[in-house]
């Protein structure tokens, strides 16, 4: 037998064929290089969020390794078939002289895909140059070097697998016994159904793709992958030999093969992933979701006591790639739906959808539940500034009096409304899933059950991204941060003319405003402004100027008619959002922010924050304590008090936050060791769902991979789709 190997090799070096062939392989390098100065080309003519929506180029092998995969295929169909009626004939061992070709295309297979794939990797990242480190909505960077996690493993294996097609060429050529023949096959297996497969419809393409020597993707996992990357040659090379001995009727060859394929398949099965065993009954509700319910206890002190129906929808995973778990979408509020989430921004999801289940769920302190009635939830009293302790507790008592008529519907609910209860509710729906851990995207308020997630649940979370959270633990930093929002309004307002200040000192205007409001409150039909209720209207407008600066425009619209005595403006805009000619007290949001702890202890508590607010933020100062004076009076005690997060468990978190986002959600997030921020330098509140590209970029790598962009990671607006 070694004799026969040596004698193999030397007739391998004997043959200058086989030296131009492999030449020729060397057009795979600059294959991928040429598909990289196009993408370069394409991705330099678009802009903004544009770029973000390419296809990565990863380690630079998609185009090229085909076509080293046929070169070394036919390398070894040649092997064979340049035989066919020399040592085929004269040969009488021909089995051996069949398995004394293996060594020789293992061994130059080796070097050559071992050369080839490094060749097109750094052809691909010399082309690409700075581009490469782009990270794109797939979550993926444009191109992938060697110094990321699992790049190097990626590009050597990719190497050590062409020598397996070309044993699958010789199999082939075996067969065969003719050169044309065999290439048609080899043109079949490596170009022809791979490029059929793509353009089924999804998810078919993938999942027939996975099992394709080319195109498989990532769907398999790496151990069914290379199962069935094995299996080509081992069944090309079982049918050759077959066809070597059919005449002597050997079995043995065919059962050898036969039983390596058969533990080859039973690899591929075993290695799949087990799909979570979800205990809930999904069936087609709104477009492209599905919808269940999972049953909660009320108190979860007493589990076995009654329990409500909470409404969970899922967005499932679209099978073009390997399901890693399911990401859970906390919404905001407190109280907004998050199967209303899904439906309007379910857009966002759709990269995370290749490795994952999205879900969510309306949670118990929703109205959609509608168990307490719309009327009381909407609708508390007008609140004050106490100037005296006598009015703080008037307030108090007329904020208890609202509290306790909706409570009166469910009294033992309206008692378990907060964000802990929430955490626990969502927990039961992981358990539901069948989910050892999750994945979370938490916004807006969702904050506050998100970090009551992580305190009571820490190992099961796999990954948590923060977005322009509410931080229950964190620095009071929304005075300057909203006196920093201020003063850009107030520089806009100098520079535009579609500003109704424009020419003015705004900030002067504003403040002369808000003095002559407290004075006499300025009438807006059946009420009056004062200026603590100047201060809450004008807030949300200030966070977002909207298109082409709309709400700022009305803003300051609104604040040149009220200096003429009239606030209609204020009155109107703010009666369009709530249904009320001014801001009221919100008992629906309440009965959870009370229940969380925002609130002030006592009224000294509240005199010291108001103060603070006077000194940091002379232009927006009751905007802090607004919330928390909805709170005062209210007749239960705190049931989720801000408390550390374990100091073991959890991994790295991500946050990201706007202007008027990111200093809450990074205090918070970074109080995570290793974990990571984005900051988006703009207006706004929240991103994910809103949809911009560079955060959900960013947020994509992080949840698919677990890898975090570089603390302090900046994004900014995408003027391209302005």
């Amino acid at each position: 037998m070694i004799d026969a190997v040596l004698a193999e090799w030397l007739k391998f070096r004997s043959l200058r064929s086989n030296f131009y062939l492999l030449a020729s392989s060397l057009l795979a390098v600059f294959l991928s290089a040429g598909v990289a100065f196009m993408v370069t080309r394409g991705f330099d003519n678009q802009t903004g969020a544009d770029q973000l929506r390419f296809d990565n180029l990863g380690a630079g092998l998609g185009t090229g390794l085909p076509v080293a995969y046929f070169v070394l295929g036919a390398l070894g169909a040649l092997a064979m078939t340049a035989e066919h009626d020399t040592s085929l004939v004269a040969v009488p061992r021909r089995l051996v002289l069949l398995c004394a070709k293996v060594p020789t295309l293992l061994v130059v297979g080796l070097v050559a895909g071992e050369v080839l794939a490094f060749g097109m990797h750094v052809a691909t990242q010399a082309v690409l140059g700075d581009r490469a480190g782009r990270v794109l909505l797939s979550g993926q960077t444009l191109g992938a070097s060697l110094s990321e996690p699992g790049v190097l493993a990626e590009v050597a294996l990719a190497g050590a697998s062409v020598p397996l097609v070309a044993l699958v060429g010789l199999g082939v050529g075996t067969v065969l016994r003719s050169t044309a023949g065999s290439l048609v096959v080899l043109i079949m297996l490596v170009f022809v159904l791979p490029t059929a497969a793509m353009t089924l419809p999804s998810p078919w393409g993938s999942r027939i793709g996975a099992y394709l020597i080319v195109g498989g993707g990532d769907l398999l996992p790496p151990l069914a992958a290379a199962a069935v990357l094995v299996a080509y040659p081992v069944v090309a090379m079982m049918a050759g030999a077959v066809a070597i001995v059919v005449r002597g009727r050997r079995a043995r060859p065919l059962v050898a093969g036969l039983a390596a394929t058969g533990v080859l398949v039973a690899t591929v099965v075993v290695a799949q992933p087990a799909g979570a065993a979800s205990a809930i009954d999904w069936k087609p509700c709104r477009e492209d979701m599905e919808c269940g319910s999972v049953q909660v206890p009320v108190d979860w002190d007493e589990p076995g006591g009654r329990k409500i129906s909470l409404p969970v929808a899922r967005l499932a995973t679209t099978g073009t790639g390997r399901r890693i778990g399911t990401v859970f979408s906390i919404p905001g509020g407190p109280g907004a739906s998050g199967v209303d989430d899904l439906e309007k921004s379910g857009g966002s999801f759709a990269h995370l959808r290749r490795r994952f289940d999205v879900v969510s769920f309306t949670p118990r302190n929703s109205p959609a539940l509608e168990i307490f009635s719309s009327e009381c939830l909407e609708k508390g009293p007008w609140l004050t500034l106490p100037r005296d302790e006598r009015a703080y507790d008037q307030l108090g008592r007329a904020n208890r009096a609202a509290a306790l008529r909706c409570a009166a519907r469910d009294p033992e609910l309206f008692g378990h409304l907060d964000s802990a209860s929430v955490a626990r509710d969502i927990d039961a729906v992981r358990a539901a899933l069948g989910e050892e851990r999750l994945s979370f995207v938490a916004t807006s308020y969702g904050g506050v059950p998100a970090y009551a997630y992580a305190r009571l649940f820490p190992r099961r979370i796999r990954a948590m991204y923060l977005d322009g959270i509410v931080n229950q633990v964190g620095r009071n930093d929304r005075h300057t941060v909203m006196e920093a929002q201020f003063g850009r309004f107030v520089t806009w307002c100098a520079s535009s003319t579609a500003c109704a200040l424009h020419g003015r000192d705004a900030g002067a205007a504003w403040r002369a405003l808000l003095a002559a409001a407290d004075r006499s409150p300025i009438p807006a039909r059946e009420i009056a402004y004062s200026g603590f209720d100047l201060q809450i209207a004008a807030a949300p407008h200030l966070i977002s100027p909207g298109a082409d600066h709309a709400r700022w425009k009305e803003l300051s619209e609104s604040i040149e008619r009220a200096e003429r005595g009239d606030a209609s403006g204020f009155a109107g805009y703010v009666g369009a959002g709530i249904g009320s000619p001014k801001p009221m007290a919100f008992v629906g949001m309440n009965m959870t922010h009370c229940l969380d702890g925002y609130r002030f202890r006592d009224y000294a508590d509240y005199r010291s924050v108001r103060k603070l607010g006077e000194r940091l933020s002379p232009n927006l100062a009751g905007n802090v304590v607004w919330h928390r004076l909805g709170c005062v009076g209210w007749p239960l005690p705190v049931q989720n008090p801000a408390a550390p997060l374990p100091t073991a468990g959890l991994p790295p978190f991500l946050g990201a936050g706007t202007w008027t986002d990111y200093a809450d959600t990074a205090d918070l997030a970074t109080r995570v060791p290793g974990s990571s921020t984005v900051r988006f330098e703009g207006h706004g509140h929240g991103l994910y769902l809103t949809g911009d590209a560079c955060t959900i970029a960013h947020a994509n790598r992080y949840l698919i991979d677990l890898r975090l962009p570089p603390r302090g990671t900046v994004c900014r607006p995408d003027r391209s789709q302005a």
